[in-house]
């Protein structure tokens, strides 16, 4: 509920000022400034114009789509009574979801690994394999 929050926030109004007020030309700077331009900002907006607030609490069920739904709310000055009231239902399901399915599946991973050696070299193969996803991501998009 926080992190919807803030971004929210940070939509609203950070991002507007940023993007009408700056102009930067290099460091985490202009890298921000991008990321708040680009098509993750943009794309967020849209699906909030096209659904409406259906687009928040369903924002919670998916993976990627949370924070770039909860910017597009306040880029787009959502009222936030009612962004808050939209939230709810999509925090209360990530909540039972997370606190229960995601537990159980931690916990099982931990077990494997802690009981056998198979278990160990799989979960450090999923992690090099996450990590390296995310470095070659980084590199193309750069």
């Amino acid at each position: 509920m926080l992190r919807g929050q803030g971004i929210y926030w940070l939509g609203r109004l950070v991002t507007v000022q940023a993007l009408r007020h700056t102009h930067p030309t290099g460091g985490w700077r202009l890298r921000a400034h991008r990321a708040l331009s680009g098509q993750g900002a943009q794309r967020g907006v849209e699906l909030v114009r096209r659904w409406g607030l259906v687009a928040v609490p369903v924002a919670y069920l998916t993976v990627g789509l949370q924070s770039m739904v909860m910017a597009g709310a306040g880029i787009l000055h959502v009222p936030w009574p009612r962004f808050t009231v939209a939230q709810l239902p999509g925090a209360l399901a990530w909540a039972t979801i997370y606190s229960t399915v995601g537990f159980a599946v931690w916990n099982a991973a931990l077990a494997a690994a802690a009981g056998s050696p198979v278990g160990i070299a799989v979960l450090v193969v999923l992690a090099a394999a996450v990590v390296a996803a995310v470095v070659l991501h980084r590199r193309r998009h750069r």
